[in-house]
């Protein structure tokens, strides 16, 4: 048997007659930016999160630019992100004219450890960045007092999280803004790159939905100096379609990981079930000391995996400025041990069983 790691035409087979029906009346309606569309998707997707507010951005890297530099901090301020987090969310903070101050993981939940929060925290400190990676929620309690005892702002990276609830509550809803991607591996995945943004404050709103759109409220009359950073008509439509959908695709997610859970031997670390953690699974991550064997036996025996992430971002030679001579370890470790396994709504589950079956005679 052959298991992809993602096959993105078997996925969007599902959908495919509905979106061919919208694509169709998006031509027909000769409305392709800033429409009904977008309105639409726009309150759904807010209602979605349990946010009063969502405005739809060109990217997932958009709409942590934008949801940073509408918190109107000074240039180099210091914002807290995570060490292991994908680079997106340091170019972000980097692109705002901010420095992205990095802060160790948690080893077991791979998310930013709260008890750490508080040493990396000075006078030039304006927020935490908190990224819901790989699916799996931030412990929130201890990060949302730790911004109220030092006045920070919150802002939630959550490409990769969408639908995933912390005791209940939806990712993004904690913060003063959560940003999204909707690339097109995510749960609620595009047909190329889009974003949003979702926040309950209005000012929040109206910041970046002039921000996204050269800064204007009204057509040819600017106010800030704003980008061209708009979800487009096409793509809220797609989104539309698969986000009444995004809840079955979750329930999908969460029984093959719950394959994994049960089958694979404890050689593998496995991700940490916890009940205040709902997690959505979008990766679903293994570590071992010996991965990159163990990526070569799996494709040997017609596997397909991925890193999620080869080079922690310290490493990265874009980074150097940054970060030149600091040393994070337990990101390296993670770096160094992960291994994405096949997770997607287009898999099997007689698929995912294969793959425990390959891996347990690692």
């Amino acid at each position: 048997m052959n298991v992809e790691y993602e096959n993105l035409k078997v996925v969007n087979n599902q959908f495919r007659e509905n979106i061919m029906d919208e694509l169709a009346a998006i031509l027909d309606s000769g409305w392709f930016i800033l429409g009904e569309r977008v309105k639409s998707f726009e309150g759904n997707f807010a209602s979605y999160c349990g946010s009063k507010y969502c405005v739809g951005v060109a990217s997932g890297l958009d709409a942590l630019i934008l949801s940073l530099l509408a918190c109107g901090f000074e240039k180099g301020s210091k914002i807290i992100v995570p060490s292991n987090t994908y680079i997106a969310t340091i170019l972000a903070v980097i692109h705002a004219g901010l420095k992205p101050v990095l802060v160790e993981p948690d080893l077991q939940t791979y998310n930013i450890n709260p008890e750490r929060l508080e040493e990396a925290i000075n006078a030039k400190t304006r927020a935490i960045l908190c990224v819901h990676l790989y699916g799996k929620t931030c412990e929130m309690d201890t990060i949302l007092s730790v911004c109220k005892k030092y006045n920070l702002k919150l802002i939630e990276d959550c490409a990769q999280a969408h639908g995933a609830k912390y005791k209940g509550r939806m990712v993004g809803s904690f913060g003063d803004a959560g940003a999204y991607s909707f690339y097109p591996t995510k749960n609620l995945g595009a047909l190329g790159d889009a974003g949003a943004v979702i926040t309950s404050d209005e000012g929040m709103h109206d910041k970046v939905r002039m921000l996204r759109h050269y800064g204007q409220n009204q057509k040819y009359y600017n106010e800030v100096i704003g980008y061209n950073s708009r979800l487009d008509e096409l793509q809220a439509g797609i989104l539309l379609i698969k986000l009444k959908y995004l809840d079955e695709i979750t329930k999908h997610k969460k029984k093959l990981a719950e394959i994994y859970h049960r089958g694979l031997k404890n050689d593998f670390i496995k991700p940490v079930v916890d009940p205040n953690f709902s997690d959505v699974h979008h990766i679903y991550p293994i570590r071992h000391p010996k991965r990159d064997s163990l990526r070569e036996y799996l494709l040997s025996n017609g596997i397909k995996t991925e890193i999620h992430y080869p080079v922690p971002p310290h490493f990265q030679i874009a980074m150097k400025e940054h970060f030149a001579g600091k040393q994070y370890p337990i990101s390296e470790e993670i770096h160094n041990t992960i291994l994405s396994l096949p997770i997607s709504f287009g898999h099997r589950e007689e698929e995912i069983e294969y793959v425990v079956e390959v891996m347990n005679k690692f």
